[in-house]
């Protein structure tokens, strides 16, 4: 296990965006049930997942989740994050917004608190210190353990770190950037070197490139998904190319999955408590979960880190 604060989270967190989208109830279930008998104690979710599918109106996915946790029992054996400032009917981060939000999480999720509570995307025309404070009575009040923030851009992370430490309020412990293989600079550099000063845990979202890292996006090749058109253009680029031909080196020398390589590198980077990765059928699940298990050496490291850069 790895630590976020005083959280222990298996290194592979189960991404929720596709439940209640491209897996429905029955199928969600089978995948949470695989990933927590193979040791997986840490999921991903929104308040705003997945509104944006026919017949949707967010929060689905959280629905699914308190339900499987209710069926099972096992909700002091998992680590749900999930995020506010997206739902249609709640969006933003007033604190008004923020305290209701959060009871409509709590609801769906079928729980009296939230373990990691992260702010979706940033806005800006709320203070920080207000947005700060807010999270941090729902701290002291129970309902969230531990905060987190997403998408922000680099000074507003910067001064609402400062004023946590300067207030004495509670601190982001986690944050959730966009990062892999064939995105680096979304997190290396400034971002990454603020997140090492404060201590903040990394659990980076794409970690799969919409699935171009899976190795299952090649010329010519016709893949049914909804993300596909997304992932097929890092093959119109000299750097994907590079980088999936230096996973397939890699995966042979392993004697794994191109995907797990490609999570495993991410595990491997400074800060990185838990990639995110989906999977919306079974068959896509092992080599996600062998990715946690998976130690690339310095040379395979260093091969994957030059063909990306």
């Amino acid at each position: 296990m790895n630590k976020i604060g005083d959280l222990d989270v298996f290194p592979l967190c189960m991404g929720g965006n596709v439940f209640g989208w491209t897996a429905g109830k029955e199928r969600s279930f089978e995948i949470l049930d695989a990933y927590a008998a193979a040791g997986g104690n840490f999921i991903d979710t929104s308040d705003s997942y997945m509104a944006s599918a026919p017949g949707n109106s967010g929060g689905e996915s959280e629905t699914i989740i308190g339900e499987w946790t209710e069926t099972r029992g096992n909700r002091d054996d998992v680590v749900i994050a999930t995020k506010v400032g997206r739902h249609p009917e709640r969006r933003g981060l007033s604190p008004a917004n923020i305290r209701a939000a959060a009871d409509d999480s709590l609801r769906r999720l079928r729980t009296d608190r939230i373990d990691l509570y992260f702010t979706h995307f940033d806005d800006p025309s709320v203070p920080v210190e207000e947005i700060m404070k807010t999270l941090d009575e729902l701290v002291t009040e129970g309902k969230v353990r531990q905060i987190a923030v997403s998408n922000i851009e680099i000074d507003r992370l910067q001064a609402s770190l400062e004023f946590a430490e300067r207030e004495g309020t509670a601190q982001y412990t986690a944050i959730q950037p966009h990062y892999n293989l064939v995105s680096r600079d979304t997190y290396e550099g400034p971002r990454r070197d603020l997140a090492e000063r404060y201590g903040l845990a990394a659990v980076p979202y794409y970690g799969l490139a919409s699935g171009f890292l899976t190795g299952k996006y090649r010329p010519g090749a016709n893949v049914d998904s909804v993300r596909a058109e997304k992932a097929a253009r890092y093959l119109e680029t000299e750097r994907g190319n590079r980088v999936l031909a230096a996973l397939d080196i890699v995966a042979e020398e392993q004697d794994t999955a191109v995907a797990t390589v490609a999570l495993a590198w991410l595990a491997a980077q400074p800060t990185v408590a838990a990639p995110i990765a989906s999977a919306r059928t079974m068959d896509q699940l092992p080599p996600l979960i062998d990715a946690a298990r998976t130690t690339l050496t310095d040379d395979q490291l260093a091969r994957l880190t030059e063909a990306s850069a």
